[in-house]
């Protein structure tokens, strides 16, 4: 490889250099890890996994150590609109150059270990966060748990957000099989949170195994959050909670978390703007227990609705659609701009007859259509963090 110099160059080589986009494992990771981090992190981690909630209960914990005089660091994927999105310190990403700082670092002592795109952004995240002396750091499990790269790394605290059917192809089809891969974050002696109502007993099993010290959610938070959605309360509590046990080594006020809680807010997470008297809500809800929940929602408030929806062809789209159909009159499809998109003729084969659709070329096109269709004042934007980003990018 020739120099690299800006952070495009180093992403565009990182997608080259791993022919697999997805591959779960720890071998090669922690390979560069312990010769990055000999003596592990110079911080206290918290690893969030889960199929859903993820984003927003680390944006709770996020905004609830902001509150105090503790720094806090977020690592998350995907991005929406720029890859730096991915890194945060303190409310602020991660600049080009911190960021190209700590690929150069990484390239420096990976020898010949092929490495993922995502698991250079993971070993990036810890090199930057400890160079900005972060006191904690939340760390979001790209996919599944036990193998994920985020999983090098030994947390203080584990938190399972829920248990749902995602990702087949890797972490099974059943609850208990996928309880299981998000039950790897887990570590002996350390305690681990969990907001699933109804868990897979899986979770309490290798609890047991190792010693983890298991605890689960079981009220809603009852005070008042930006967040929208009755799912919010449950994430809410489920951060709290996880706040609660560091406080040994960081003490943190019940008000200061009050206050946290209430002024989160996060992109593509039932989003509202209002555009051009429309109002146009964003959500990156990709999977059937999520866009229940987004249903919910929208059914608080009926009126004639019209989506922009799309989806990576590994989901189980059929279910997706199913889920919220009743509260939709009207969808603008389009395949998405990535790999693993689904094709339009394959998104079509995923509706009823009786359901009304109308096919574009690109997201863009669909978003200029839902703008001009007079009957519809509410638009909503959902099927995959991807759809939410060209959409947004339509309105930058």
């Amino acid at each position: 490889m020739g120099r690299l110099t800006t952070l495009d160059e180093w992403l565009s080589w990182q997608e080259s250099l791993h022919t697999q986009e997805i591959d779960l494992g720890l071998e090669r990771i922690s390979r560069v890890y312990n010769k990055l981090f000999p003596k592990g992190v110079p911080f206290k981690v918290i690893t969030v996994a889960g199929t859903n909630g993820k984003g927003s209960t680390i944006a709770f914990i996020e905004s609830i150590y902001q509150q105090t005089r503790f720094s806090v660091a977020k690592f998350t994927s995907p991005h929406i609109l720029d890859y730096n999105e991915r890194f945060c310190i303190n409310g602020v990403l991660a600049t080009n150059v911190q960021i190209c700082t700590a690929f150069e670092k990484i390239e420096q002592v990976r020898g010949d270990t092929s490495l993922t795109y995502f698991e250079f952004s993971t070993l990036a995240a810890l090199l930057i966060f400890s160079d900005q002396k972060v006191d904690v750091a939340v760390l979001e499990i790209g996919l599944g748990g036990r193998l994920d790269s985020v999983n090098v790394v030994d947390s203080d605290v584990a938190v399972i957000t829920n248990i749902a059917i995602d990702h087949v192809d890797y972490l099974g089809d059943t609850r208990e099989l996928i309880g299981h891969e998000k039950a790897g974050i887990m570590r002996a002696n350390h305690p681990c949170v969990c907001g699933d109502a109804n868990p897979p007993l899986s979770l309490q099993k290798h609890a047991d195994n190792i010693g983890t010290l298991l605890e689960f959610v079981s009220e809603p938070y009852s005070g008042t959050l930006r967040l929208k959605g009755d799912h919010q309360q449950y994430n809410a509590a489920l951060a709290a909670l996880c706040v609660s046990k560091l406080n040994e080594q960081l003490e943190v006020g019940e008000l200061l978390i009050y206050q946290g809680l209430e002024k989160a807010q996060l992109d593509g997470r039932f989003q509202i703007k209002n555009i051009n008297n429309k109002q146009f809500i964003f959500d990156v809800a990709h999977n059937e227990a999520a866009v229940k929940a987004l249903a919910k929602e929208l059914n608080k408030d009926k009126q004639p609705t019209l989506a922009v929806f799309s989806a990576l062809k590994d989901k189980n789209i059929s279910l997706m659609i199913k889920a919220i159909s009743p509260s939709i009159d009207q969808w603008l499809i389009a395949p998405l701009s990535v790999n693993r998109a689904a094709d339009v003729t394959f998104l079509i084969d995923q509706f009823n007859l009786k359901d009304s659709i109308k096919a574009h070329s690109a997201i863009d096109l669909a978003i200029t259509e839902a703008m001009n269709q007079h009957a519809y004042q509410r638009i909503v934007v959902f099927g995959s963090f991807h759809v939410v980003a060209d959409a947004l990018t339509v309105f930058k």
